[in-house]
């Protein structure tokens, strides 16, 4: 009897786990669509390029190299293993959970993992976009996914100094969130703004997306992708308290974006007298990753709050950047890193267990290594080949450069 209860418990929570790496995996799609609604009709093909491939290199690189190097290490280290490349033991390939027990497969693990690391590399897609050359983009998805990512991973996830210094986030707004958009920072900075941006004498001019219908679409399909992202992070349902608790987090999560889009658009009307849909769509993020470092510990009304300051963030994170030149045509460094940074600090305000000191040094820590190597990763990559494509390039639209097609070729004017 007692056997038979082990292998049901077994089974279910494998199950729960892949079901939820699926939903994380849909958020792919969800980036794809925000990201392709929010640029201009003729940079959309090659950002939905970007897109897919980077979840293929994400996925390839985590399979290969990344998963060992976040799971494969002692505790409380600094730097991760590389036994697994000497012969040491391969953590994809084991059936049985960590540490002996027996709750899970090993490889639900993992494929819930991988889908998390494809959603770290979208943040920096969205940010780049319009004016970045396609493969200088996907050679640092190559080294953001296998060594960047991983390695501050090892840290936290992996039980590294993060883990035994009791630094808290249970579904990565530091971990996932800031850390892509600390990479997004780097690449915006390095690549500069997209022409035609920003004027003189501090003129800042807009440059509307192409298709709000596909960016609302994405926005919901995130939304719906993240009860998969912050429910999943239980890591088992098979129990009374595991099961409540992932209630509460959907709760919680669902909550948090609410808050977000309501905080967002009443200070969008405030301050810019009109309701604007893609403030609205960002706070709904922005409310998500806030309440991803802790989406199990508040009430349902304190994630709305939680939610609701993420949303007024990213407003105004989004025009303090734009004041400051760094051109985000998505808004990623605000959504995924200023709410991520609010999420993590956030938590020992619900959470006993957690400290300050610790969140604080947890943040710093993977903002700079996720901003310092990017950094060094992005000027090798402009030496190397470049990373902006030609200013008539950029006239004419990326599709047509780096992918020799359009997404709405019968919209052009002029051709045949």
């Amino acid at each position: 009897m007692t056997e038979d209860i082990t292998q049901l418990s077994y089974a279910l929570d494998t199950f729960y786990f892949l079901v939820c790496a699926v939903l994380v995996m849909w958020m792919a799609a969800g980036f794809a669509m925000l990201e392709a609604g929010l640029v201009r009709a003729k940079n959309t093909a090659e950002i939905l390029t970007k897109n897919v491939v980077l979840f293929a290199i994400s996925c390839t690189m985590y399979l290969l190299f990344s998963y060992h190097l976040m799971y494969s290490s002692g505790a409380g280290g600094f730097l991760p293993s590389l036994g697994f490349l000497l012969g040491g033991e391969n953590t994809v390939d084991q059936v049985m959970g960590s540490n002996g027990d027996i709750y899970y497969s090993n490889r639900a693990d993992f494929f819930f993992q991988v889908v998390f690391v494809a959603t770290a590399m979208s943040i920096v897609s969205g940010a780049v976009a319009e004016r970045m050359k396609l493969w200088a983009f996907l050679a640092f998805a190559v080294v953001m996914t296998a060594v960047i990512y991983p390695t501050s991973g090892y840290w936290t996830w992996g039980g590294g100094w993060l883990a035994e210094l009791g630094y808290s986030d249970y579904a990565g707004s530091g971990i996932v969130h800031m850390a892509g958009a600390a990479a997004a920072l780097a690449g915006v900075l390095v690549l500069g703004p997209r022409k035609g941006k920003y004027g003189k004498n501090g003129a800042i001019y807009a440059i509307p997306g192409a298709n709000l219908p596909l960016a609302t679409l994405g926005t919901f399909i995130l939304w719906m992708g993240w009860f998969g992202f912050n429910g999943g992070s239980e890591l088992m349902v098979s129990n009374i308290d595991s099961a409540n608790n992932m209630a509460q987090v959907l709760v919680n999560t669902n909550a948090a974006a609410a808050g977000g889009v309501i905080a967002a658009l009443i200070l969008a009307k405030i301050w810019f007298r009109k309701a604007d849909l893609t403030m609205a769509l960002n706070g709904a993020i922005a409310g998500l990753v806030a309440i991803t470092a802790d989406p199990l510990s508040p009430t349902g009304l304190g994630a709305t709050l939680i939610g609701a300051v993420g949303g007024l963030l990213v407003v105004v994170s989004i025009v303090a950047l734009d004041k400051l030149k760094i051109d985000d045509p998505v808004g990623a460094i605000s959504a995924h890193g200023v709410a991520g940074l609010w999420g993590v600090l956030v938590v020992p305000l619900t959470n006993a267990s957690a400290s300050f000191g610790a969140q604080i040094i947890g943040a710093l820590a993977i903002f700079l290594w996720c901003f310092i190597a990017s950094l060094i990763v992005w000027l090798i990559i402009k030496a190397a080949m470049g990373v902006r494509v030609s200013e008539e390039e950029e006239y004419e639209g990326v599709d047509l450069a780096e992918c020799g097609l359009e997404a709405y070729p019968e919209f052009s004017v002029g051709k045949k």
